[in-house]
């Protein structure tokens, strides 16, 4: 649902106060915290700092007149609940579309070509030469079949593979998320680019686990809560399948934590979207978003959050 911001002028909180906005429109970055109630009362649209987590999002309820809240990343369930009715919340869908799509083909490789062991090994000088899996002659699933799901195809495409693709709604091409227990024993490949809510929660729970063929790699570029990641810790512990981490449950995961020694696992601290290709898509999507504000021109990327069910 879009709402219409009717003003003249429009105060807009964002991180980058330099962009090529109209001129009707007032950027200010000063830290939130440091503003006064009545400083805050005037800004209408915020852009939550990229990165900022939980801490940038729970100023929302603090803005009272905010009518739009523009996020700078793809997921937006964190947002839910800062959610207040007159506000539009909006996305970032297509920003970090080719970022995270060249994060999950560099976690597949890595994990499948032997990355992890030779970086270990070179620290300790062993020549440690064995024959590695490859993803050519794979069958790969991708589980989120959207815009990222597609770019992911794009750059898999020169690859000798075959590949299934799993989305919410079967159409063609593209297998309901229901099929995908009666494929999980023949991918080699699985990589989860869904997003998380209340369907989706540990998805990836025991049972899908176990229903993975031998040899199996798990490749999550999504949301840690769509892995039951106790279930995965235990499956690893079996060396049966492996795993390639940019998100976890709990993030960020806690030093002591059992994923960090498995040998069979590789983590990245959830860097899939923040690559330096960020910035300048993330700034053209923010003053793309004034423009259409100030031209009364519908938005792109608006969420409908009233009808999503929270994970």
């Amino acid at each position: 649902m879009f709402t219409e911001i009717k003003s003249q002028s429009l105060t807009v909180w964002c991180q980058w106060d330099d962009l090529e906005i109209p001129q009707n429109i007032q950027l200010v970055n000063s830290p939130l915290a440091s503003m006064s109630a009545s400083q805050r009362d005037e800004i209408q649209v915020y852009v939550p700092q990229y990165m900022g987590g939980r801490q940038a999002l729970a100023h929302i309820p603090e803005l009272k007149n905010v009518s739009l809240v523009q996020l700078l990343m793809a997921g937006y369930e964190d947002a839910l609940e800062f959610m207040r009715e007159g506000i539009t919340l909006c996305n970032a869908t297509g920003v970090h579309n080719d970022s995270t799509a060249e994060l999950a083909v560099a976690l597949t490789l890595s994990s499948l070509r032997g990355i992890p062991d030779f970086v270990r090994n070179q620290e300790t000088g062993i020549w440690g030469h064995q024959r590695y899996r490859s993803l050519s002659e794979k069958t790969v699933g991708i589980v989120g079949y959207g815009s990222i799901g597609k770019s992911l195809e794009h750059l898999l495409s020169n690859f000798p593979i075959k590949i299934h693709r799993f989305a919410r709604t079967a159409r063609e091409g593209v297998h309901a998320l229901q099929e995908l227990n009666s494929y999980l024993p023949q991918l080699d490949v699985i990589i989860l680019l869904i997003p998380l809510n209340s369907d989706t929660e540990k998805l990836i729970d025991a049972t899908r686990l176990k229903l993975m063929k031998n040899g199996a790699l798990l490749v999550n570029v999504a949301r840690g809560g769509i892995v039951d990641t106790t279930a995965l810790v235990n499956e690893l512990a079996t060396g049966r399948i492996s795993a390639a981490l940019d998100v976890t449950d709990p993030e960020p995961l806690p030093a002591d934590h059992p994923l960090w020694n498995l040998r069979n696992c590789l983590i990245s601290p959830h860097v899939g979207g923040d690559s330096g290709a960020f910035k300048k898509r993330g700034r053209r999507l923010v003053e793309e978003q004034l423009q259409r504000l100030s031209n009364g021109v519908n938005l792109v990327n608006v969420i409908n959050w009233k009808e999503i069910q929270r994970p």
